[in-house]
């Protein structure tokens, strides 16, 4: 199981060279990955772009950016181009967002969003793999697309999957899955379980799992989550990471979070690794002074 740092997206004001100067913190603890959301900041593929040419080694990706505000045309193009600057380090995490963003926000539709994923995935997976793309849809038509950036290699792309119906177009046309609120016994139950019977049918390799987890390093594990609680408080309220918090029977992100000592830590990535997470995308809480860098020490050592 690779180990990965969320960057970015934690609500502190930062600058690209900051952004930059983590990265490069990151690698040189020598965790493998650094993934970074799509927020109301920096673009995260743009910035990955950034990142890959001034840190040479680690491996980039998005958790997630938003197709509705992107065509997949362009998105395949700026992908592409992120990924031949990183020297093809670069995965493509896409999620629907939320209507709250979507529609509420951005004033765009956001009626029948499984629908709109399998019409943007069908445009964009043939481009990522240097192929032609003709589709014709509801939302999305082209007619013979192709792509050419020279060093651009096969893309991989993950989705924001968390539903059965989501579930079943990670499995069957991308390359897996990006969570986030997701419990251990969810992840194994339902959404490690639905990813590679849809992509067993149809006749792809075993999935990419990425885990988002809140994680962090402590001796006073009960503050730690009560302060999770406290910074987390939307997403226990945005209806698809309701329902994944619903199903592992949690009341909160809080009760999701790993928070301990290095053996509870280790404990529970051991098991997520055992389950089939191939990725761990550690965000790691900021609880108390010094949290990130003890929490990031560790990381880098299993």
């Amino acid at each position: 199981m690779r180990i990965g740092i969320m960057i970015g997206g934690d609500g502190q004001r930062r600058t690209l060279d900051d952004i930059v100067s983590t990265a490069r913190r990151v690698e040189q603890a020598g965790v493998d990955d650094v993934w970074m959301a799509n927020i109301f900041s920096h673009d995260a593929i743009s910035t990955l772009a950034l990142v890959g040419r001034e840190v040479p080694r680690i491996g980039l990706g998005t958790a997630v950016t938003p197709t509705y505000p992107r065509h997949p045309v362009a998105i395949a193009q700026q992908a592409l181009t992120t990924a031949a600057a990183s020297g093809n380090r670069f995965t493509l995490g896409i999620g629907l967002s939320h209507k709250l963003v979507i529609e509420d926000m951005f004033g765009l539709s956001y009626d029948k969003p499984a629908h709109h994923m399998r019409e943007y995935l069908s445009v964009l997976m043939p481009l990522v793999r240097g192929e032609t793309a003709t589709f014709e849809g509801e939302q999305y038509r082209v007619a013979n697309v192709a792509l050419d950036v020279p060093d651009a290699q096969r893309l991989p792309v993950v989705i924001a999957a968390l539903g059965p119906v989501m579930l079943k177009l990670a499995g069957e046309l991308a390359d897996g899955t990006n969570t986030w609120m997701v419990g251990p016994r969810t992840m194994e139950s339902h959404i490690i379980a639905r990813l590679r019977d849809a992509a067993g049918a149809a006749g792809g390799p075993d999935p990419l799992v990425v885990g988002g987890f809140p994680i962090v390093l402590t001796d006073k594990p009960d503050d730690a989550r009560a302060k999770i609680a406290e910074n987390l408080t939307i997403y226990g309220q945005l209806p698809s990471y309701r329902a994944m918090l619903d199903r592992e029977g949690v009341d909160g992100p809080a009760d999701i979070a790993i928070a301990g000592d290095e053996n509870a830590l280790r404990g529970e990535l051991k098991r997520l690794e055992d389950m089939g997470v191939t990725h761990f995308n550690a965000a790691i809480a900021a609880t108390d002074d010094g949290a990130f860098d003890r929490t990031l020490e560790f990381l880098a050592s299993i």
